[in-house]
């Protein structure tokens, strides 16, 4: 449950990070937190399906999470993957209002 949250919550940071950096993308506060979310999840989800895709410094990190024992490598996946697909999202979600606006 823990890792979900620090990918949601990673998600909604890569999702505002990426809403100041780009203004045109921005969605506003909210819009980036929402997008962030849904992509900080997603973004963790795959990053833990790589893991039995035989990367093994990925499958490391995902069975140390899943074990209940959350180390740092565990933790910086689950950040990097929320924070990732947070950013990546809103941007896409971005984009498409912005040219269904024209």
């Amino acid at each position: 449950m823990l890792e979900l949250i620090i990918a949601l919550l990673s998600g909604a940071a890569g999702g505002n990070i990426v809403g100041a950096l780009a203004k045109n993308l921005s969605l506003g506060t909210l819009g980036n937190s929402l997008a962030g979310i849904v992509g900080g999840g997603a973004g963790s989800a795959i990053l833990g399906m790589l893991a039995g895709a035989g990367m093994p410094e990925v499958a490391d990190a995902a069975a140390g999470a899943t074990a209940g024992g959350l180390d740092l490598g565990a933790i910086i996946g689950q950040v990097a993957g929320g924070g990732v697909g947070g950013g990546l999202l809103m941007a896409i979600v971005g984009m498409l209002k912005k040219s269904m606006a024209k």
